[in-house]
């Protein structure tokens, strides 16, 4: 009965069965291991930040241009406060608020954002604490500068004066009179009552949208090996019944012809 499987036609669905099943186990578990990379990468990136809080703060110039390896460090830099702004639609501690931005103005000529800390409710400049006067030194995580769209990061359009919707030079290049850094700092502790901004993990990295892309590619793949064996048992049993079929009427046939 089961002499079919013999068959030119059998023989290739047997080798294309032989080869599928072992090929979307393979891609399954190489998805797998691109999920369980990501999940690494992540948590590498948390103890990492971890660690950059503990770490001696280095000189401003020693740390750009901001890559992986530099954001989150420890940076610091002297020079006075100048223009301040308000970073409206941020949210901490599920809270909606603002960051008080302000430029510092540094010995190289350029600017660098800081942000002095985060205030709850819509931004008002009535309520942001006024900046420090004088020379001032400061100390806090460097940050890459920002893309409108990423992570809620609001457009520049539209905004009142006085406010910018992206912590990046290209933003602030229109709103202040100086050069820029591309690059800013959130200070490890906040002036006057206001809240500190924790640092962002750099871009890229960690769980993100990709992460859980290939843990269902990876479902996908196992899912795809099973239904190749589900597919080949039932080809199995219909070829199977045809054939006792077949059997069954040649039989009645042979039966009939004695009997007249």
């Amino acid at each position: 009965m089961y002499r079919f499987l013999l068959t030119p036609r059998w023989w290739g669905i047997n080798v294309f069965v032989l080869l599928a099943i072992p090929f979307c186990v393979f891609m399954g578990s190489w998805q797998l291991s691109r999920f369980e990379g990501r999940v690494q990468d992540h948590r590498k990136e948390s103890e990492q930040v971890t660690t950059d809080r503990h770490e001696a703060a280095r000189p401003l110039r020693e740390l750009l241009p901001v890559d992986k390896a530099t954001s989150g460090k420890q940076a610091t830099a002297t020079g006075r406060y100048g223009r301040q702004l308000l970073v409206p639609d941020r949210e901490l501690d599920g809270r909606r608020g603002y960051y008080v931005l302000t430029l510092l103005r540094t010995d190289g000529g350029k600017a660098l954002p800081v942000v002095r800390g985060w205030l709850p409710g819509s931004a008002d400049a009535a309520k942001a604490p006024a900046a420090p006067a004088g020379d001032v030194t400061v100390t806090g995580a460097l940050q890459a500068s920002e893309t409108p769209g990423d992570d809620g990061v609001g457009a520049q359009s539209g905004l009142p004066s006085g406010q910018t919707g992206a912590i990046s030079s290209a933003a602030l290049v229109n709103l202040v009179p100086y050069d820029v850094y591309d690059a800013w700092i959130t200070l490890d502790r906040a002036d006057s009552g206001m809240k500190a901004v924790p640092a962002k993990a750099p871009a890229n990295s960690g769980l993100d949208l990709k992460a859980f892309q290939n843990l269902g590619y990876t479902g996908e793949w196992f899912v795809f090996a099973g239904f190749v064996v589900f597919m080949w048992f039932r080809l199995l049993r219909r070829e199977v019944e045809s054939a006792r079929d077949a059997e069954m009427g040649l039989v009645a046939a042979e039966e009939q012809s004695v009997t007249v």
